[in-house]
């Protein structure tokens, strides 16, 4: 009986096949105008081309804070509540608190000639650098009582930036200026270098790490950024086995006892093993030699992958009662910054789908910023595999980055607004504070969020070399129908980058503002699509705000692209929901899938219309029941793939 429902179903599905033939053939979309492909540059160009693009992301992040710190005097002097000096002091306290780096706040009665003066905590200060500070103040105060805002030049005071801005109230009865100090421009330079593989990464000899040729696995030594375009990083004094037999308790103990290794680590199917005295190639030779394995491997360290354009309207008609101004939020920084939303149609997009709190996604990374006020009740419980004693709380600023890109709070005044509206976010922090992690913890990143709801899962880090262990966990959560997104990396090279290189996984490139391949970005014939990665403004650490580049920022606009798609539509497959991303893509470069932009840059109206039906759209329908039959006969099988 089992035997010939399994070959009816075959047949059901080889008659489906000729439908899927007979019924969709995908029709030619018209494209936007031609993006040249960006041809690869070689190391020396690559290195002008990266520090430009460094350069540029602190130039951003220094007007960010300059327009979030007007944008918070402003909030405070419509308050009509703060009109004394009691008031006043404890409001700034309080801001205070969770902006840190609003170091002094002067507010000014003007018609009383009276001035409150709150400072936070400020370093200590030679005489030099305070009248520094006091003559920018008292050019702010000069400035406000004409009706004026001030905006000082960026200084240094003890040996930190800072910056003076004030604004005056609309009555012109008050005024307000702070010091704010600019730290977070020297934790974006210091981010980006390793982001965009400016400098070797991660440092040779720190914690015991060795780098490898990625195809042959001889030593490599990395002396520049670019040598890690050849380079995978792993632990020397640690082993990836998965055994044909599970083995016994004795069995561990018996190996632990022969290779000087504490109790391993266990994920899924495979082990870890740390050596107390051997390195790796010794403890690969003893284990081919001594134990029947299905694969032994290196424990690779996985890193992360970190003129305003008109928005790009569609010929298409938008929905009943829009127009091309629906949906600008109020977000302080959006019209000024956020050139990426409008350029993948993201506010039309809203017309269809706001997103839905019952599709979490996964954001495994280095953990996020859980006070931040922008990300204000868009976070649900996560998950710290670095230390699982704590909260998956980011101190490194990249993870931060990443989720205010998929979900920071729309039209609430402030800040940078989201892809998505109402998707939760669920942070795991699989990596550490130098911005890497392991094999092992970004499998167990994947499983654990695939175990604890998350229908998306974002990944921007990578490493060049072809993991079976991860590969594993990969496949653990595509066969649980989840959308896995991920980086391909920024290194400018055509060698695939992992996890984005799996056939489960969408691979996302880098795009900039003029939709042209961003330099970093690398390529190949796995890349899916592409989405913007250039001077993306976000999210930072402390309640403040940073524009980065890399395709870490390109991968997390998919990833909530997914979450809005399965929003609209919960019946589509994981496979569909990339199938729709896929043939709605903004074909660029070469007509047809290249391997600088995949099938294209994203549309995310366009996918949301396309999939917008209750049910699964008709050009969906055959892919739809030849999955459900494969998954019928994976069960008949027994097959846990």
């Amino acid at each position: 009986m089992k035997s010939r429902t399994m070959w009816s179903i075959i047949g059901a599905a080889s008659i489906l096949g000729v439908l899927l033939i007979s019924l969709f053939t995908p029709g030619s979309k018209q494209p936007a105008p031609t993006a040249e492909p960006s041809q690869p540059l070689q190391p020396q160009q690559e290195n002008k081309a990266k520090n430009f693009t460094m350069l540029s992301d602190i130039k951003a992040t220094d007007k960010l804070n300059r327009l979030d710190a007007r944008g918070h005097l402003s909030k405070m002097l419509k308050n009509e509540s703060l009109r004394n000096a009691g008031q006043i002091k404890a409001y700034t306290l309080k801001e205070q608190k969770t902006h840190k780096h609003f170091q002094q706040i002067r507010w000014y009665n003007l018609k009383q000639n009276k001035m409150t003066d709150i400072q936070g905590q400020l370093p200590k200060m030679s005489k030099k650098d305070k009248d520094l500070i006091a003559h920018h103040f008292q050019m702010a105060q000069q400035k406000i009582k004409h009706g004026e805002a001030y905006d000082s030049p960026k200084f240094t005071a003890a040996g930190q930036p800072y910056f003076v801005v004030a604004e005056p109230s609309q009555d012109g009865k008050y005024g307000a200026a702070a010091l704010v100090n600019q730290a977070v421009l020297q934790e974006v330079s210091n981010h980006q270098k390793r982001n965009l593989r400016l400098i070797p990464y991660p440092k040779e000899g720190k914690f015991r790490v060795e780098s490898i040729h990625a195809d042959t696995l001889s030593d490599i030594t990395v002396k520049t950024g670019h040598d890690n375009e050849k380079a995978s990083h792993f632990y020397e004094n640690e082993i990836v086995v998965s055994f044909q037999a599970e083995p016994t308790k004795q069995q561990l103990q018996h190996i632990g006892n022969e290779i000087s290794c504490d109790t391993p680590r266990k994920l899924g199917y495979a082990y870890i093993f740390r050596s107390k005295n051997m390195d790796y190639q010794h403890l690969r030779a003893y284990f081919q030699k001594n134990w029947d394995t299905k694969y032994t491997e290196p424990h690779y360290i996985y890193l992360t992958n970190d003129r305003l354009p008109q928005s790009r309207m569609s010929s298409d008609a938008l929905p009943d009662g829009a127009n091309a101004q629906v949906n600008i939020p109020n977000d302080l920084l959006f019209s000024q910054y956020q050139w990426n939303l409008p350029v993948i149609e993201t506010n039309r997009g809203w017309d269809l789908s706001k997103g839905s709190e019952d599709v979490v996604i996964a954001v495994i990374d280095t953990g996020v910023d859980l006070t931040h006020t922008d990300l204000n009740g868009q976070l649900v419980e996560g998950y710290n595999i670095v230390d699982n004693d704590q909260q998956p709380l980011d101190d490194v600023g990249h993870g931060t980055h990443v989720a205010g890109i998929i979900g920071a709070l729309v039209n609430n005044g402030e800040g940078v607004a989201g892809v998505s509206w109402y998707n939760k976010i669920m942070p795991v922090k699989a990596l550490d504070s130098s911005g890497s992690g392991t094999t092992y913890a970004v499998a167990e990143g994947i499983i654990w969020a695939t175990d604890h709801g998350a229908k998306v899962i974002n990944m921007s880090l990578g490493n060049y070399a072809d993991s079976q262990f991860l590969h594993d966990a990969v496949k653990y959560a595509y066969d649980r129908d989840v959308v896995l997104v991920a980086a391909s990396g920024n290194d400018n090279t055509e060698r695939p980058g992992y996890p984005a290189a799996y056939p489960e996984v969408l691979a996302v490139a880098a795009t900039d503002s003029n939709q042209k391949r961003a330099e970093y970005s690398n390529y190949g014939d796995y890349i899916d699509v592409s989405a913007p990665g250039t001077n993306i403004a976000s999210t930072f650490p402390g309640n403040q705000y940073a524009a980065l580049s890399g395709t870490s920022m390109a991968s997390p606009h998919a990833a909530a692209m997914a979450g809005l798609i399965r929003s609209l539509n919960p019946d589509l497959t994981n496979q569909e929901v990339m199938d729709a991303m896929i043939k709605q893509a903004v074909d660029l470069g070469d007509k047809g899938k290249d391997k600088y932009y995949g099938h294209g840059q994203i549309d995310i109206f366009q996918s949301l219309k396309a999939v917008g039906a209750s049910e699964v759209p008709l050009q969906l329908w055959p892919g739809h029941a030849l999955r459900n039959l494969e998954h019928e006969l994976r069960k008949l099988n027994g097959s846990n793939r």
